[in-house]
């Protein structure tokens, strides 16, 4: 048993492929139901945490932009997985790799999905957290860990005010339900300050994901992981990340 677990472990990135192939077919499957359904958004939700009249849940949003996103990230993830099995093959490392890639790829499902800015900022922070672990994976040289640092410290700044933003909107709406939220911005339910204060605060934290000016320091030094990892961080996870999230809170634009 020993040496059989000992066997699957080595070979994680069989088990990575395998269920990222699975998810980019479920994204493929949904996008058909999607464009067979008259309903042009689905939503679902259960309780998470339920506190007197204070709730929390945990929602899946299903529209035309999150269907599209995750048909993307599945679809990227898969290519950079099947080229990473290649290029970090001779890594005694390459477990762990494949380990962050599925978790970054995982947490940016989360995000596209969710239906609640709570866990929205979870799988954000979670995503950060991926792009620390893969940019700094050669942690032996100076200068990956001091990219990895940069990148982790200054998406961080960004978070701040995304966190805010988030907290402004939940101080005037009672909710953190996303749909509800845009239903209230788009019926003019929510004050302009606020609507103005909160869409800085979002727009700022996008900054610092999709690497913007003055928060782009990090971007050019993320090249110090490993290839594959670079091209995911740059095309389906950090920077259309914060794309996505002006996408999703457009009536606040």
């Amino acid at each position: 048993m020993s040496a059989l677990g000992k066997y699957f472990i080595t070979r994680i990135y069989y088990i990575c492929i395998a269920a990222i192939f699975c998810a980019f077919i479920l994204s493929f499957l949904v996008l058909y139901q999607f464009v067979l359904s008259d309903e042009g958004v689905f939503t679902t939700s259960v309780d998470w945490i339920v506190i007197g009249s204070f709730a929390i849940t945990w929602g899946i949003l299903l529209d035309s932009l999150s269907v599209i996103m995750i048909g993307f990230v599945t679809f990227v993830s898969l290519l950079v997985q099947l080229y990473s099995l290649g290029y970090m093959l001779n890594d005694p490392r390459i477990s762990w790799f494949f380990s962050v890639i599925s978790l970054f790829t995982a947490a940016m499902l989360v995000l596209v999905l969710s239906d609640n800015l709570i866990f929205l900022y979870f799988a954000w922070e979670i995503v950060g957290l991926g792009s620390y672990l893969l940019i700094g994976f050669y942690y032996d040289r100076e200068a990956a860990s001091q990219a990895a640092k940069k990148a982790f410290i200054t998406t961080r700044i960004g978070d701040v005010g995304l966190l805010f933003g988030i907290l402004l909107i939940y101080k005037s709406t009672g909710t953190f339900n996303i749909s509800s939220i845009i239903d209230m911005a788009q019926n003019g339910a929510i004050s302009e300050s606020v609507l103005t204060s909160s869409s800085l605060l979002i727009f700022f934290g996008a900054m610092g994901k999709s690497a913007q000016f003055p928060l782009h320091v990090w971007l050019p030094d993320a090249m110090e992981g490993p290839t594959p990892a670079s091209a995911l961080i740059h095309a389906a996870t950090m920077v259309a990340a914060g794309v996505y999230l002006v996408a999703r809170m457009h009536a606040f634009f």
